[in-house]
């Protein structure tokens, strides 16, 4: 009963410090390649409107086929092609969309496909135009799906650390966030900076994430437990430090957001009605994965089984000779090194930046609640339904409200079953 106490008052406080900091918005744009039969197609004119039909900017194909138009906030914008530009040997393969709707998510860069074919061999005419028009609702539902699934992966990496440091300590964590962008960082300054491959760097930012959260519980939490300090207490300490971090990594990254050195700007590809960059689809497999096998291992091998003795009962598991601070440290390794890499995975759908983790800790806050806290695999659920909500909520709401129909099924979950998803109800008395 303490404990769901405290972590109801913690999500709280964290709502108000999350609502009350400004959100900073880094490099919205949509681009994307031209190709004809896998050619770029150079010196085509891209037009780019907002929902009320005010131009907002233009560019031209280079001689590699890409173009790129930065947008000034987030939201809904039509993409125009303009055809008269194409070259007489090429057509749009479908003569219907030359103007595209397309959805920008805050801090992203989307990418825009226009589907080319040698002239004569395309597409279109009333009865492809009038097949279109009935199936592209549901196209764009399945599409915010898939989009849904790739944030709330990113989301369940995250959480997965959150949850299990919570089950092990009852320490809510409001540094975690910067856990992500110390990961995403870390890969940044060996591929941008050093010139390491990006599947090379990634993997050294997660064993140095992984130090990193060793470090922290071995030098500072850990220091905090032995003096007695209560949850509440750590729990004001981790804004605190959170809050440091923060403006540390400003001080050395600065306040613009910039991408990786590796795959920028994806041709994408078609798979039935998603549209999607192949990172996207090895990013979500990646995520999977990781996910799948440290839940696994918390289930079936002897260390898995020693934290959820410590998560149940410490004083009972130290009794029957488990090293808890031992369990507790290999917790935070596991977590900080499973945070670097979902703060990896962030960057890749948009540009890193010194507040990135801070953006998503309140969605991270609302998986590991809505999935039970303490549990991994709740994390996960939980970290899924957030995700397909605020994508999918954008259907019939503003994407400035997109966190609604996420916060709103959480507000239900705790109504009706207060102990999440995958939770346990605790016994009181």
């Amino acid at each position: 009963m303490r404990r769901a106490v405290i972590a109801f008052t913690a999500f709280l406080g964290g709502l108000v410090f999350l609502l009350s900091s400004p959100a900073w918005a880094d490099g919205e744009a949509l681009k994307g390649t031209l190709q004809n039969q896998g050619q770029p197609v150079n010196g085509v004119k891209i037009s780019v409107a907002g929902e009320d039909g005010k131009p907002v900017g233009d560019a031209t194909t280079g001689a590699d086929g890409k173009w790129e138009v930065p947008v000034p906030k987030a939201g809904r914008y039509k993409v125009t092609l303009d055809r008269s530009t194409l070259p007489k040997d090429v057509g749009l393969k479908f003569q219907d969309r030359a103007t595209l709707d397309v959805q920008v998510y805050e801090g992203s860069e989307r990418n825009v496909l226009f589907a080319l074919a040698p002239a004569g061999k395309q597409g279109g005419g009333a009865a492809q135009a009038s097949s279109d028009s009935s199936s592209s609702f549901w196209d764009r539902v399945a599409q915010l799906t898939f989009e849904g699934f790739n944030l709330g992966l990113i989301i369940a990496l995250a959480a997965m650390g959150l949850s299990l440091v919570f089950g092990t300590t009852g320490l809510t964590n409001f540094a975690h966030g910067e856990l992500l962008t110390f990961g995403a960082m870390s890969a940044y300054f060996f591929n941008v900076v050093v010139g390491i491959p990006l599947i090379w760097a990634a993997v050294i930012a997660v064993v140095i994430g992984g130090v990193f959260g060793y470090t922290q519980d071995r030098f500072f939490w850990g220091v905090l437990r032995k003096r007695g300090s209560s949850l509440v207490a750590m729990m004001i300490i981790s804004i605190g430090l959170a809050l440091f971090l923060r403006y540390i990594f400003l001080f050395f990254f600065g306040g613009e957001g910039a991408p990786y050195a590796d795959y920028n700007a994806q041709p994408g590809i078609q798979v039935g009605p998603i549209s999607a960059a192949p990172k996207n689809f090895i990013a979500m497999g990646i995520e999977l994965a990781v996910l799948v096998i440290v839940g696994l291992a918390l289930l079936k091998t002897r260390l898995g089984k020693a934290a959820r003795a410590v998560a149940d009962n410490p004083a009972l598991a130290a009794s029957s000779g488990i090293n808890v601070d031992g369990v507790i440290r290999i917790i935070w390794t596991v977590g900080g090194a499973v945070a670097s890499l979902a703060g990896v995975m962030l960057g890749l759908s948009q540009n890193v930046s010194y507040q990135m983790g801070f953006q998503i800790l309140l969605l991270v806050f609302a998986g590991v609640t809505l999935g039970g806290l303490g549990t991994a695999f709740g994390a996960l659920v939980g970290s899924i339904v957030v995700g397909l909500f605020i994508q999918l909520s954008t259907v019939v709401v503003p994407t400035e409200l997109k966190t609604v129909g996420a916060l709103l099924v959480l507000i239900l979950v705790m109504l009706f079953r207060p102990q999440g998803i995958l939770g346990r109800r605790e016994r009181i008395g």
